[in-house]
């Protein structure tokens, strides 16, 4: 049963307030990286976008929280099903926003032209979770949200702007943190009924970090290598 829905789109601090939540005991949390070899939960989030009648205990189930995409795409849906969640919208200046996810989940997962291209292809031949997962991106990210329109920078500023309003016009108030990561753990902690932890907030999958992924698994695919599970998420 989801005790917390996060709104915000992916690269607003989305993994960080992951770990946050399993923290702080609302874990496990569903991120876009819990996917990685789950092809049965890929394929139901995949008859979600079609349209298909959604019993979200199955596409969820074993979670108490869940963040960024693919989640965030249903965010209405499930602020109904889940009437007792808190809903956390994580913000962020919007152009870094859109450097940060152009320089990272777009060129990993949106087709690329040329040998980023190739080499993308070659990994969708070498994991299967990963060419599925692409997919579901396309679906969900590049095509669902903005609507193939993700290099017009206006436009894509402009569709994060809107989603961050309609969020805030439709969630009641006392259910709903507006919250940037970098404001730490006292927000979050007062708004869930949490103590504070006593160690530092996360601070995990910047773009560096991102990049630095990426790069190994693109080196491990094409000198033959298979893919390992770490190689398809950046936590540092």
């Amino acid at each position: 049963m989801l005790e917390v829905i996060g709104a915000g789109m992916g690269r607003t601090g989305t993994y960080s307030l992951k770990t946050a939540l399993e923290r702080l005991g609302h874990g496990p949390c569903h991120h876009m990286a819990s996917l990685d070899g789950d092809l049965a939960r890929i394929g139901a989030w995949e008859a979600a976008v079609r349209g298909a009648p959604t019993a979200w205990e199955d596409v969820l189930g074993g979670y108490r929280a869940t963040v960024d995409w693919p989640s965030c795409y249903f965010w209405e849906d499930l602020v109904s099903a889940y009437p007792e969640a808190r809903v956390v919208l994580t913000v962020r200046d919007p152009h870094r926003w859109y450097a940060s996810v152009h320089e990272t989940i777009y060129r990993s997962s949106h087709r690329q032209p040329g040998w980023a291209g190739l080499a993308m292809r070659l990994e969708d031949r070498a994991s299967a979770a990963l060419r599925h997962r692409r997919r579901l991106c396309e679906r969900v990210i590049w095509q669902g949200t903005f609507g193939g329109r993700f290099d017009d920078e206006a436009y894509a500023v402009d569709v994060f702007d809107w989603h961050i309003a309609h969020v805030m016009a439709e969630v009641p108030p006392d259910r709903l943190l507006v919250y940037n990561v970098c404001q730490g753990w006292g927000p979050l902690c007062d708004f869930l009924g949490d103590p504070v932890p006593g160690e530092p907030f996360p601070r995990l999958n910047d773009t560096a970090s991102f990049q630095r992924m990426a790069s190994r698994r693109r080196h491990r695919v094409l000198t033959l290598r298979p893919i390992r599970a770490d190689d398809h998420t950046a936590v540092r």
